[in-house]
């Protein structure tokens, strides 16, 4: 199939970029999203262009680095329910499409080059508090702390959180509440989590905020488009927390 590319082009934080129009010929339905990208720049680079700046690891779903808006929403998720940008296939556009590609936009994720965005507030967001400081020594069996399966699963459930982002690119508040809420909701529920909850909800909360997202617009984008479909009811429960950790 052929296609037209609207990709944005910006080689710096400072530079205030641009979307280019780059026609991409032949592609198999069968390539990944990122495969595409991978033959478009192979073209660039024959040209003698500079290619074009994007982020990917894994390309299983599991990293959360393919941080692509298609078409203005985050991972394409209009085409492909519950997958990440890596997964997106090109048999979901048809021939003479025109696909617009943009990076996450938020005033806490700064675009660094092109469609690579800088997501360090996430990872501020974890160091604040989510985590166990506990010195709990090797790993204890399994079955040592019985769990009711309903409570495992919903930890589990958080859990599959990948933190890409989507939520934040997708609603019009920038809020990260969702991938906090996972985060805090994932501890939260498992009694191992217990120790600390109080304090890791409040300091979680505090640096979301630190960081300049916006509160939930209460509309449902970040689970729309999330890749691994975290419930916004996990945002409820790490409300309760918050407020449990303030009595």
């Amino acid at each position: 199939m052929d296609l037209t590319l609207r990709i944005w082009r910006q080689k710096n934080a400072q530079d205030p970029g641009k979307l280019v129009s780059y026609e991409a010929k032949d592609i198999s339905s069968d390539m990944s999203f990122l495969e595409m990208l991978d033959v478009i720049n192979e073209q660039l680079i024959e040209k003698g262009e500079e290619a074009i700046a994007f982020d990917s690891d894994c390309r299983e779903g599991i990293c959360g680095m393919c941080s692509l808006v298609i078409n203005g929403v985050p991972h394409g998720a209009q085409f492909q329910k519950g997958t990440a940008t890596c997964q997106l296939h090109m048999r979901k556009f048809k021939d003479g499409d025109v696909i617009t590609i943009e990076p996450w936009r938020a005033k806490a994720f700064p675009v660094i080059k092109d469609l690579v965005c800088n997501r360090s507030a996430f990872d501020r967001v974890i160091q604040a508090g989510g985590f166990i400081s506990v010195n709990t020594g090797g790993a204890p069996d399994a079955n040592v702390i019985p769990i009711a399966k309903h409570d495992a699963d919903r930890a589990m459930d958080a859990a599959a959180c990948i933190g890409c982002g989507a939520c934040v690119a997708a609603c019009k508040n920038a809020s990260a509440m969702l991938f906090v809420a996972a985060k805090v909701s994932h501890l939260a529920q498992l009694p191992q989590g217990q120790m600390e909850a109080k304090d890791r909800v409040r300091k979680m909360v505090v640096q979301m905020d630190a960081e300049g997202f916006g509160n939930c617009s209460n509309q449902l984008e970040c689970q729309a488009v999330c890749p691994k479909e975290i419930s916004v009811d996990f945002i409820a429960q790490m409300n309760r927390e918050y407020l449990k950790s303030s009595v």
